[in-house]
């Protein structure tokens, strides 16, 4: 028995413009945008500029860099505040660690453990960050208007913040 409101011909233009799809498209935008600024930074080291420019640094690194505590974090408590497992976290450090990034040291309290912290070069990439997000932001509030922008942030945050 076939349901009626899934035949053939039935309006399904909701798939494309639900509020989940609308928010993935945005969120992919903005951090391509961000990648794209970074990589045009002179102030970005050029081996990492190149790298952005050629795609190899993507939204997943990003998560470093919009993560990791300034005074640096344990791998796992970097892992869960992305939203990733430790392993895949491990995998982006080592990455983010052979292109100068970060560096790993033993933990001042903790022998057993290990932070992750920006190097120079990491924080000059951070300071990147900053300045492209912030371009990214000034260009979706020219986009779409001052109001409209700030709704928009108004309603993501109480959206992301209910959900804690």
């Amino acid at each position: 028995m076939s349901n009626p409101t899934l035949a053939a011909g039935a309006d399904d233009t909701w798939r494309l413009t639900h509020l989940g799809r609308l928010l993935g498209h945005a969120m992919r935008r903005f951090d391509e945008r961000v990648l794209s600024l970074m990589a045009h930074n002179v102030e970005v080291p050029l081996a990492l500029s190149n790298l952005a420019a050629r795609a190899q640094v993507s939204a997943a690194h990003v998560h470093i860099t919009r993560h990791l505590a300034l005074e640096g974090s344990r791998l796992t408590d970097l892992a869960q505040r992305a939203g990733m497992s430790k392993q895949a976290m491990g995998d982006l450090v080592d990455q983010c660690e052979a292109w100068g990034l970060v560096i790993r040291e033993p933990h001042s309290r903790d022998a057993r453990a290990r932070l992750v912290r920006f190097t120079p070069t990491g924080l000059a990439w951070l300071q990147a960050f900053k300045e492209a997000v912030a371009q990214a932001e000034a260009e979706f509030r020219a986009d779409v208007g001052p109001e409209v922008a700030t709704v928009v942030m108004i309603g993501l945050e109480a959206y992301a913040g209910s959900a804690s």
